[in-house]
């Protein structure tokens, strides 16, 4: 397999250190315009499969040049490239798969299904975290069940010792963060998609000690495609960040006050944006490199034999002590890996673009999982 990994920032970085953990991968090229994130890549991963490459991925002949002769490319970089990425792949029947983020970007993805069926190649939006490997475990739940009536997935990324007043530590892109803060989230209700604000509806969720009681709300992104590729099957599906008990209502101030806006503002003769403002005060005051957590939960709703059921999938994976890769790498970087050496495998055998939940097999990528160590646990009760 030879895979093209464009991105060589945490996740690509995750990314390439699965990949050549993986005997049948022969060639990994790790690209990025940062000389920096590509020297951290070489300290960090020592295996003579991994070749560097400074590229811009706003460069398109150069990028188009790149792709040839790739199993697979995969992005991890930010996701106003993937559009482009998409079509360039397309152009030059390379196998595509991205960690995703913006529900936009992926709908504009999803209309290039009939090119890349012509290209006779697969493409596969939105494969990290949530969305990503929660959509997979979410479809591999409902096929468990005789029928569905409701998915819950709530995600967080965590410090495993959280200090005030945020009570939280950057594990990805503050910009990403804000994103999916201030943009709409998309959910399922009563069978029909429907657009809530996020950092609204705060709940309670429970995980076992240490971490006991937190609250989970609605932020952007994290369904994906699901309410698109299960409406018929399904009539609720929603998505809540997972954090620490006060987070929401800081943040949520925070946006209030107009701190999270992108709108320039006049201050003393300056032109202002004060997101930007608060996007740098937050990667100063939120990186720091405590150990971090992940909490993961998908609870599906439905019946089995005749009888009203829950099942529950669930996740907690812990920063890789060994490794020095942080829980986020692993859960983000691993399932996109995971995918990304399936298209070069051929084991993924749908082409066009399409979600993950109806063209990944399912049992395999949890098994894939399982080898990493990311164990997800199932729990299951009859409600009556």
């Amino acid at each position: 397999m030879k895979i093209l990994v464009l991105g060589a920032g945490k996740m690509g970085l995750g990314v390439a250190f699965d990949l050549v953990q993986n005997p049948n991968a022969k060639r990994v090229v790790l690209a990025d315009i940062n000389l920096e994130n590509l020297k951290s890549a070489r300290q960090k991963i020592k295996s003579k499969k991994l070749q560097l490459k400074k590229v811009n991925v706003e460069n398109q002949s150069q990028i188009k040049k790149l792709v040839r002769g790739f199993d697979c490319v995969v992005s991890a970089v930010t996701y106003v490239h993937n559009l482009n990425l998409t079509k360039i792949c397309i152009s030059a029947k390379v196998n595509f798969c991205d960690l995703g983020g913006n529900i936009f970007i992926v709908e504009k993805q999803l209309k290039l299904d009939k090119q890349a069926k012509k290209a006779g190649i697969t493409i596969i939006p939105d494969c990290g975290l949530a969305p990503g490997m929660m959509n997979i475990i979410a479809g591999w739940g409902v096929n468990k069940l005789d029928r569905t009536d409701e998915i819950k997935i709530r995600v967080g990324g965590l410090p495993q010792n959280p200090k005030p007043p945020l009570y939280y530590q950057l594990v990805f892109s503050v910009e990403g963060l804000i994103n999916e803060y201030i943009e709409k989230a998309q959910i399922l209700r009563l069978g029909k998609i429907e657009w809530v604000d996020s950092l609204t509806d705060v709940e309670e969720i429970r995980f076992p000690d240490p971490f006991g009681r937190l609250e989970a709300f609605y932020t952007s992104g994290g369904t994906s495609t699901l309410p698109l590729t299960l409406a018929d099957r399904v009539q609720n599906i929603d998505y809540k960040t997972i954090r620490y008990r006060g987070h929401c209502e800081k943040f949520k101030l925070l946006a209030d006050l107009g701190l999270l806006s992108s709108q320039k503002i006049k201050l003393n003769g300056l032109s202002i944006v004060p997101r930007k403002l608060t996007a740098k005060l937050l990667t100063d005051f939120l990186s720091g490199k405590d150990k971090d957590v992940v909490l993961a939960r998908a609870t599906i709703i439905g019946a089995k034999n005749g009888k009203k059921a829950e099942l529950t999938c669930q996740i907690i994976d812990y920063y890789d002590e060994q490794n020095h890769i942080t829980a986020m790498q692993r859960t983000t970087a691993y399932p996109v890996s995971i995918i990304a050496q399936m298209l070069a495998s051929g084991k993924i055998t749908d082409k066009g673009v399409v979600p993950q939940e109806v063209s990944v097999p399912a049992d395999e990528f949890v098994a894939e999982l399982d080898k990493r160590g990311i164990k997800v646990e199932e729990s299951f009760r009859y409600l009556e």
